[in-house]
């Protein structure tokens, strides 16, 4: 088994991510895979947050925890990162180069979480 070393980098968690999926056999899975999988993941991820909000879910289904859903999600990253060799740190520090540069305007109510008029008395989306 890959050792991790106590508090790795991104370059770290990147060479071991490698070295699992050679042990585990997911080496010779494509980005494409990957994805797909990171999608499936992402799911996963969200239906452990609407259970940690106290949102409805399938009382049959089996649902992990936030913490083990994100790394799931950080796992299949860096599989995609490393089969297009992109070195996550680096890439991270260019991207927010750039967004220093941008200037970020907040939109009333785009992220309010209160029900318009509207919605009041009808079903809830969420909650389906």
């Amino acid at each position: 088994m890959p050792h991790l070393p106590d508090r790795p980098g991104l370059a770290e968690y990147q060479s071991y991510v490698e070295q699992l999926e050679v042990e585990r056999g997911f080496a010779h899975q494509s980005p494409r895979d990957k994805c797909l999988l990171l999608g499936e993941e992402l799911g996963e991820l969200f239906k452990a947050i609407r259970k940690a909000e106290g949102l409805a879910i399938d009382a049959t289904s089996s649902v992990g925890s936030v913490a083990e859903e994100l790394a799931d999600v950080f796992i299949y990253l860096c599989a995609i990162a490393n089969r297009y060799h992109i070195d996550l740190e680096s890439a991270f520090r260019e991207k927010e180069a750039l967004n220093h540069q941008r200037s970020w305007a907040v939109q009333e109510g785009l992220f309010d979480t209160a029900k318009a008029p509207a919605d009041e008395g009808g079903t809830d989306d969420q909650d389906r």
